[in-house]
């Protein structure tokens, strides 16, 4: 059974005033946002637009599945504690709205959670952009919102880029040099070729286009959110301009060649990573990293292990095989190895987050049991699961240590690493720069294939994620 988080809110500028609402649903075991809705709805209350948010939103959670449970969360004391049960509605125009969200779903399928309001920022925004919408005379529309990018980053409109940070050897810091010397190289060619003015317009900062996902947290919980689709020769990633020195503008002009690779700095180290194949818990979409019971491949698993080692040896580029030391991978790793006539080596470095207590549980059952743990978790990566687990801020340091012992030891060759969600999910992250809540935002089903070159210079290009079409 699916189960959607709805995060609701609602406001009166005047109040009563115009009024609008907005509500969001997302996925509770990945936290991606599957559906955003807002309206102007003329002059009413604050509790009045409240309640037609959170009416907004579970109608919105039963379009998507009619049989799923809902946890809505609100910052209205009011609406939370009236549709609780805990407090009486004794308010008019307030009664009917709680008895029609109470209809929208069976009893005992919705659970109640007050929220502070600076946790609630996407479905303020969201509320504004339609209370906006009608004081210019319009509707507010899903197409135009900028609500989950503004609160992605943390204020109105989208951020200024920030300097390159993360764990040592991320690409980041040569995406920043690269975008520059592009920028740099652009106004040079339109300098020659159009006079001063034009070199002027051509040197203009591209905006950063934030990637298009916007939280399964990484874990192996096997309920991930919707593939990411990477171009083959995407650049790295978004990170501030700079204009520096002739050498970056040289660099620009082989990064601009085709591949993306500049020629003097030969083949990338290119991992090619490998999901293993499903498990026993995984249908069951239960929690499942280095602490637990260490699963094997059940029959699916291995099957999918086999499509994944024929469409390998199609190709005939894999040269080594690395694995996670866990069951599973090994497994997987062997049945590839096989077939290709290698040999399997064991880095414990690609093993997957230890999830502590929460091992084997699913992520509605770590709700319940360990709420405050599992919210701290999905706010902050450097928090721990229950019991001591890793927090994936460890996993991260933990993977670019490896990453960059492996880029060492196989520069310019193709290896496949056979590792978990959490470890492919991090170094597409790393690679990309982007920031550690986008390992929320990656699908990674069991045996995909997902691709990350490395090059000679500290850049990275991610060339593919979460392919499974030798499964079909």
């Amino acid at each position: 059974m699916r189960e959607f988080i709805v995060e609701a809110d609602g406001g009166s500028r005047g109040n009563p005033g115009p009024a609008g609402y907005g509500a969001v649903v997302s996925d509770a075991a990945t936290g991606e946002t599957l559906r955003e809705t807002a309206e102007y709805i003329g002059v009413a209350t604050n509790n009045v637009a409240e309640y037609r948010g959170l009416l907004a939103g579970l109608h919105a959670a039963r379009e998507l599945d009619p049989a799923a449970t809902v946890h809505v969360r609100m910052d209205s004391k009011l609406v939370i504690e009236q549709m609780s049960g805990r407090w009486k509605i004794k308010h008019p125009d307030m009664k009917p709205l709680a008895a029609q969200a109470a209809r929208i779903f069976p009893p005992g399928r919705v659970t109640y959670e007050w929220m502070p309001r600076a946790q609630n920022k996407h479905a303020d925004r969201l509320a504004n952009e339609a209370m906006d919408a009608g004081a210019r005379g319009e509707q507010w529309s899903e197409s135009t919102s900028t609500a989950e990018l503004d609160t992605a980053a943390g204020g109105a409109g989208r951020a200024e880029a920030v300097a390159p940070s993360g764990p040592p050897g991320d690409a980041a810091a040569g995406a920043a040099r690269v975008r520059g010397a592009l920028a740099q190289g652009r106004a040079s060619a339109a300098a020659d070729a159009s006079g001063p003015d034009a070199a002027r317009a051509s040197a203009e900062p591209v905006r950063d286009v934030p990637d298009g996902a916007s939280a399964s947290g990484g874990g192996e919980t096997d309920a991930d959110t919707r593939a990411v689709q990477v171009d083959d020769d995407a650049g790295a990633a978004t990170d501030p301009l700079t204009t520096k020195a002739d050498t970056d503008a040289r660099a620009a002009k082989a990064v601009a060649s085709p591949g993306w690779a500049p020629a003097d700095m030969g083949a990338p180290a290119t991992f090619v990573l490998l999901r293993h194949g499903e498990t026993p818990l995984t249908p069951q979409k239960r929690f499942s990293g280095s602490g637990g019971t260490d699963p094997s491949l059940s029959g699916t698993g291995r099957e999918q292990a086999e499509r994944a080692a024929a469409l390998l040896a199609r190709r005939g580029t894999i040269q080594a095989v690395v694995s996670s030391p866990l069951a599973r991978t090994r497994e997987t790793a062997g049945i590839v190895a096989a077939r290709l006539g290698l040999d399997v080596s064991i880095d414990d470095g690609l093993r997957e987050t230890d999830f502590g207590a929460w091992e084997g549980l699913t992520f509605a059952e770590v709700r319940e049991r360990h709420p405050d743990d599992l919210n701290a978790w999905l706010a902050s990566p450097d928090a721990e699961p229950t019991g001591g687990g890793e927090s994936f801020a460890a996993t991260a340091t933990r993977l670019a240590a490896t990453r960059d012992r492996l880029v060492a030891a196989h520069a310019g060759r193709t290896v496949l690493l056979v590792t978990h969600v959490t470890p492919i999910k991090t170094l597409v992250r790393l690679a990309l720069g982007a920031p550690p809540e986008s390992l929320f935002r990656m699908e990674l089903s069991a045996a995909s294939l997902s691709v990350v070159a490395y090059y000679a210079d500290g850049n990275a290009s991610v060339r593919l994620l979460n392919d499974t079409s030798h499964l079909r």
